[in-house]
């Protein structure tokens, strides 16, 4: 079927390149006369044709035939003749395969009619799909509706359950409050369930709920019957605080077990919670106003029996008065300006040490200072505070200024009694140190509460303050008003040891600087630098009632050196005061040196200087008349140097009762001497003097040197 196909195909190209003949013979002029060309055409005619002719050349079996010479017309039928046979073959060919042709005819002919009742099934499938997703969306919203239905009845559920749980009152609930002891942990659980049940019930009945009607008696019965209880277990603790030699402590700490009963009576009835704070106030108040007031009283009576009095200044002698300075080694008791073990008490051991028990201390006569029963009486006013506030913001569920005016209430009482107390005996203490201690006592416990973050009592704090820093200033004052005032010509017989009243002010001093380096106070050092002038110039009018400037070298030496070595011992070396001192003393110290050097050694010590100012103007001619005196300068050193060394180190060692100054200053004085001496060597190595004989009887320096150093005290 396939060759008889190719065939046809082959004879329908052959037919078509025939019938190209006609329209050739016409073209080239061979054609029929009636065909005669158009001469008067159009060019686009023509070259329609000459493409045509020229397609029809390029033809493979148009150029064969050119090629090989053959009439085209020949050609031509021949080629018509295999037409026609190759006609005839194709049609032998489709009878031949007529039978085929006819089954492929039926079979097309089935496969349409299946193909069109595939249609038809795929045209129902079709209707049958469109009407199942109709149904699933009717399903779909059938299900949204469904869902948003369960979520409204959960909801409601929900809201229904639990107002049912807040409005039901279980038997469990009725029988625990009506019967069980306040103190159970059970009656706490039911008496929270319980509140809980009235605030909802509140609540509901703000928005007109019906069923509240129905339990609000039942819990009105319960919340009488819970506040009865309450106010009898609260109060019967109240009462026991009243109790003689009762700890407080203890039915506080019960107390804030059930902190909750009281937020209860404050949210439910609260004429009773304040009948509760009313009474626990005026207990306390009481209480510890009773407390501190008998412990004060009882620790006052353990204070040291001799204390300062207004004659007790640094500026009185000390034969004015018989007592306090005339028995300075009282037992457990220090002199008024010796700060002695007394500032252990502003110590982080003692500061905060365990307060003073006053019976205890009677039964074994021990006295104290002042300070040391004003840190025991207000350590345990910090420490009663600090608890008591820390008590009342807890139960009573209060902060801030609410918190502050409660305290105020039970305190306040106690408070005022102790500032009384301290006005009364500041306003007759003339012990600046117990004062100053006492300052700084607060000072410190001021910052152990900041510490706690408790502020309660800082307002109590600055009022102390206020009562105590006037009385410091104005014990100072009178101390640098009996120094102004004191006259050397009274003090009685004088000699150059250091003086009482220099040591008073080294004591006291150096006792303020040591206290108040921790929190140091500008007008603490004001004050100290005026009572430093009044005793520099204190030190200066005694020593002009010396007849010789040697004493008055020695007695300011002496005194200069005493003050300036307490305050390096107890007080910072940076300090004003010894810098100070230690200028006033080294500048006294060569001066002494100079005058202790004169006697001996004073004529050579002349000539040095005189020398040496002739050098420095170019003068030294008129050293040229000098060789006389020269000469008996250089023996003479020669020949008494080690006795007068021997007399000045004694005569020195006799001077100071400092031996490491005297010693210091014997060093200084022959080092002075050894500078001199050299430079005297200096002065006879000039020109007009260089060929004087005495030359040779200078003793070589560093021989002296050595002489001198065997000299040298050893302490």
């Amino acid at each position: 079927m396939t060759a008889a196909a190719n065939m046809a195909a082959e004879a329908a190209v052959r037919v078509s390149e025939a019938s190209l003949e006609p329209e050739l013979e016409g073209e080239l002029g061979q054609g029929p006369p009636e065909a005669e060309l158009d001469l008067e055409g159009e060019d686009l005619v023509l070259d329609e044709v000459d493409v045509h002719i020229q397609a029809n050349l390029e033809d493979a079996l148009v150029q064969e035939a050119l090629k090989t010479g053959v009439d085209l017309r020949q050609y031509s039928k021949q080629v018509e003749l295999e037409l026609q046979e190759v006609e005839r073959a194709s049609i032998r060919d489709y009878i031949k395969e007529s039978e085929n042709i006819a089954s492929l005819h039926n079979q097309i002919t089935a496969c349409d009619a299946i193909l069109e009742r595939m249609e038809q099934m795929l045209s129902a499938f079709q209707c049958d799909l469109s009407s199942i997703s109709s149904e699933i969306r009717t399903l779909q919203e059938q299900s949204v509706a469904m869902n948003l239905r369960l979520k409204n009845r959960r909801a409601v559920r929900l809201q229904l359950g639990q107002l049912l749980d807040e409005l039901v009152v279980p038997a469990a609930m009725i029988s625990t409050i009506l019967e069980a002891p306040v103190t159970e942990l059970e009656f706490l659980e039911q008496l929270q369930e319980l509140n809980g049940k009235i605030n909802s019930v509140k609540e509901q009945a703000f928005r007109e709920t019906v069923a509240c009607a129905d339990v609000q008696h039942v819990l009105e019965k319960l919340k009488i019957k819970a506040v009865t209880k309450i106010r009898e277990f609260v109060l019967q603790k109240i009462y026991s605080f009243r109790k003689p030699m009762t700890n407080y402590q203890i039915p506080q700490n019960a107390l804030l077990k059930y902190r909750f009963f009281y937020q209860f009576l404050l949210g439910n009835e609260r004429t009773v919670a304040q009948e509760l704070r009313e009474q626990y106030v005026d207990t306390m108040s009481k209480i510890y106003l009773s407390y501190f007031k008998s412990y004060t009283s009882r620790l006052m009576k353990i204070q040291y029996e001799e204390v300062a009095e207004k004659d007790d200044l640094m500026g009185v002698e000390d034969t004015a008065k018989k007592g306090f300075f005339s028995k300075p080694s009282l037992k457990n008791r220090n002199t008024v300006f010796t700060l002695g073990n007394r500032g252990s008490v502003i110590g982080a051991a003692e500061l905060e040490g365990p307060i003073i028990v006053p019976h205890a201390a009677q039964k074994s006569d021990v006295r104290y200072p002042f300070e040391s029963l004003f840190r025991s009486q207000h350590y345990a006013l910090l420490d009663n505070s600090c608890r008591e506030y820390l008590f009342l913001c807890e139960f009573f569920m209060v902060t801030g200024p609410s918190a502050q005016d409660l305290f105020n209430a039970v305190m306040g009482k106690t408070l005022t009694m102790f500032l009384k107390h301290m006005e009364a005996y500041v306003c007759d203490c003339y012990d600046s140190i117990a004062v100053f201690l006492c300052i700084h006592i607060v000072l410190r416990f001021k910052a152990i509460m900041a510490k706690r973050n408790i502020p309660a009592v800082d307002k109590y704090w600055d009022t102390l303050l206020e009562i105590l820093w006037p009385r410091f200033e104005h014990i100072l004052e009178l101390n640098i008003q009996s120094i102004q005032s004191t006259d050397p010509q009274k003090l009685g017989f004088l000699d150059t040891r250091p003086h009482y009243i220099t040591r008073r002010y080294a004591e006291f001093s150096s006792a303020i600087v040591s206290i108040n380096q921790t929190f140091p106070n500008e007008k603490t050092h004001a004050l100290l630098g005026q009572l430093q002038v009044e005793v520099e110039n204190f030190v200066l009018r005694v020593a002009a009632e010396f007849s010789s400037r040697k004493e008055q070298l020695i007695f300011l030496i002496n005194n200069y050196d005493m003050m300036l070595g307490v305050l390096m011992e107890r007080a910072v070396e940076e300090s004003k005061e010894v810098e100070g001192f230690q200028q006033l003393l080294s500048a006294r110290t060569q001066e002494f040196i100079e005058e202790i050097l004169s006697p001996p050694f004073g004529g050579m010590i002349a000539f040095v200087k005189e020398a040496e100012a002739l050098l420095e103007k170019g003068q030294l001619e008129r050293l040229r008349g000098e060789e006389a005196r020269v000469t008996q300068l250089a023996r003479g050193f020669s020949s008494t140097w080690k006795a007068s060394v021997e007399s000045l180190s004694q005569d020195v060692m006799r001077s100071f009762s400092n031996f490491k100054n005297g010693t210091g200053i014997i060093q200084g004085a022959l080092t002075q001497l050894i500078q001199y001496y050299h430079r005297f060597h200096k002065v006879l190595a000039q020109p007009p003097l260089r060929s004087l004989p005495a030359r040779a009887e200078l003793i070589n320096i560093h021989h002296l040197m050595v002489e001198l150093k065997k000299h040298k005290p050893n302490f």
